[in-house]
């Protein structure tokens, strides 16, 4: 019988370039190296346990064919080093997985520590590089065991005697209390030099006290500073250290739907994701993050914003075509399997807001001035104005018909608005009579054509009937006050229309049998960053009660390591989508910050004053001192 674990069952390890998913039944069942794109030499997480996984687990009983699951796991402090407990009839061990921060060859590292009396422990290690297609070729080299398949080389050290069975590295040993065992699997290009044989709890040190150094510079002191500390260190996690690029998520082709085709690969740098997530790491007091991804985005822009991608490659690459993997057979059946990403060409205005208004969140941040950076901002802008009008697949990246989407047209209105604030402030040279009559003239069409006065609502299209939980976004971004009473109409209609009995947020309509106007068939979970716009829309909108009601029933979503996936199946009571989030947790950063700054009942007037039509996430930033 085949093993199907939730998507919630999974923890992440990585060291800032990649990344791992660990089972909580021992097993590794996604792993790309040496990059978060590179091709997986552990896809059981898109197949079987046959198409590549490592797991370390107390032997089976007798009759038994399966593993069981840990008694308990959890991060070891506020760091990604993941410790599962074990507890067996004849005593309890530990395993301590992790990857330390790259100072060479890429490593995972398990330590299996003895808690009492004796475990009888097995390590089995299936290699399969390609995506799970290719089976290596496994010998022993000096004591150590290498697979070697084509460019890569995986070298597995360990004190326990190894031996090769079918594909499979296995060792079987008995782990005492105070005892430990160690297995290091480092990767390195097969026509290279051995990697050297590290020091498991040197490396453990090491990985413990970067994270400890790194968290220590968070400074949200809120009431949910568990949950903010958690999503930042996985969106640290997903950031890839050599160039800034922040990946969407480290997965690819985990369905939005359990046996449906919405299955796409995120492991690459969408400028909408990277810039939210950013907005969340300046918020509490990351820096350097937001200077190293303005090095990302210069380069991977390049001297040609004209034909700027809205997504790249985590080192800036523009070649991100899509195919399918036809061998793997997909997380519980969902197929197709992706790699790459055909999005990578399609026109999304709103990318044009979330890139400036992050640009000047770094300005006042007290992020140093950079004039190439100032170079490419005016010629981002200067672009927009001549294609702002234009309909385009609009931020969840429909396959069908271009649409007048209006929530592209309000980050349009947002790009020339935080222009205009830079200008005035003296940061950025340009004219601002033309900005500000642009600003007018996206207000005036967006007011005009995108609201539906029957309804009281805005719409997710020019003209049409559909709701867009992105209408949420509104109030947030400044384009009208939250006491507007179209505001109010369009937050309770996409509560009305979009929104389950609890709160939970769909992004807009499916139509299941049918292609919706996505121009996709199939139905999807609800869509948790979605869910967290909803929180800030009702604490915009006065109604804080229910802001943190929701917000609370948002956490009981995280898995019991904090981590959350892209939607959650209220029916099925699961998460789905690539795992873990950076949209989720950048979501539950921003909400949990916007609670910090309005509290209590005392302070819900400041909700009605016309200031807050300019709240930005850049109002929630500590200023430098």
């Amino acid at each position: 019988m085949n093993r199907l674990p939730r998507i919630e069952q999974y923890g992440l390890i990585g060291d800032m370039q990649t990344s791992a998913h660990v089972c909580d039944d021992g097993s590794i069942d996604w792993l790309c190296l040496p990059r978060f794109d590179s091709s997986a030499v552990f896809a059981g997480l898109l197949g079987m346990q046959e198409h590549g996984s490592w797991q370390i687990a107390p032997a089976l009983p007798a009759g038994r064919s399966r593993s069981g699951r840990v008694a308990e796991r959890r991060y070891r402090g506020d760091s990604l080093v993941l410790e599962s407990v074990w507890r067996t009839p004849t005593g309890s061990a530990h395993v301590l997985d992790f990857m330390p921060p790259r100072n060479g060859a890429p490593q995972v590292i398990r330590i299996v520590e003895g808690l009492t009396g004796e475990v009888e422990m097995v390590s089995a290690m299936r290699p399969k590089p390609g995506y799970g297609s290719v089976t290596p070729w496994i010998h022993a080299v000096g004591g150590r065991m290498v697979a070697e398949a084509g460019a890569d080389a995986l070298w597995l050290d360990t004190g326990v005697p190894q031996v090769e069975k079918d594909g499979v590295v296995v060792s079987a040993f008995t782990i005492s209390a105070g005892q430990s065992v160690s297995f290091v699997l480092s990767w390195c290009p097969s026509h290279a030099a051995a990697p050297d044989v590290p020091d498991p709890e040197a490396a453990l040190a090491e990985t413990l006290t970067f994270w400890r150094d790194w968290t220590q510079e968070c400074v949200y002191d809120g009431p949910y500073r568990e949950a903010v500390v958690r999503s930042l260190i996985a969106l640290k996690a997903m950031t890839y250290g050599p160039s800034g690029g922040i990946v969407a998520a480290p997965t690819t082709s985990l369905p939005e739907e359990i046996g449906g085709g919405r299955n796409w690969d995120y492991r690459f740098t969408w400028l909408r994701d990277a810039s939210t997530t950013l907005a969340a790491l300046l918020g509490t007091g990351y820096r350097q993050e937001a200077q190293a991804w303005r090095r990302w985005l210069l380069r991977a822009v390049a001297g040609d914003p004209e034909n700027l991608q809205i997504m790249y490659g985590i080192t800036g690459e523009r070649d991100l075509r899509e195919r399918e993997l036809p061998w793997l057979p997909g997380y519980e059946g969902s197929a197709p399997v992706r790699v790459g990403n055909g999005a990578a060409e399609q026109l999304q205005l709103d990318v044009y807001g979330e890139v400036v208004e992050t640009l000047y969140l770094a300005h006042e941040s007290g992020v140093a001035h950079c004039v190439d950076t100032a170079v490419l901002h005016r010629r981002l802008v200067e672009h927009l104005s001549r294609r702002w009008r234009e309909p385009d697949e609009g931020i969840w990246e429909i396959r069908g018909a271009r649409r007048h989407f209006v929530h592209s047209k309000v980050m349009s209105w947002v790009a020339v608005d935080r222009t205009i604030r830079l200008a005035e402030a003296g940061a950025l040279d340009m004219d601002l009579a033309p900005l500000i009559e642009l600003r007018a003239a996206i207000h005036h069409e967006v007011c005009a054509k995108g609201f539906d006065p029957v309804r009281n609502t805005f719409t997710q299209s020019y003209g049409s009937r559909e709701l867009d939980a992105a209408l949420l976004l509104i109030p947030r971004v400044g384009f009208l006050p939250p006491d507007d009473l179209r505001v109010v109409g369009t937050v309770d209609a996409v509560r009305r229309e979009l929104s389950t009995p609890d709160g939970l947020v769909r992004r807009y309509p499916t139509i299941g049998d049918r292609a919706g106007v996505d121009g996709l068939m199939g139905d999807e979970g609800t869509f948790v960053l979605c869910s967290f716009w909803l929180v800030d829309a009702l604490a915009l909108t006065g109604r804080l009660d229910e802001a943190h009601s929701l917000f609370e029933r948002l956490l009981a979503l995280r898995n019991d390591l904090g981590l959350l996936a892209e939607e959650y199946d209220p029916v099925q009571q699961r998460q789905l989508g690539n795992f873990p989030q950076a949209f989720s947790h950048m979501g539950l950063i921003q909400s949990a910050r916007l609670l910090q700054l309005l509290p209590e009942p005392s302070r819900r007037a400041v909700l009605a004053s016309p200031s807050t039509s300019r709240l930005s996430r850049a109002d929630l930033t500590p200023q430098p001192a």
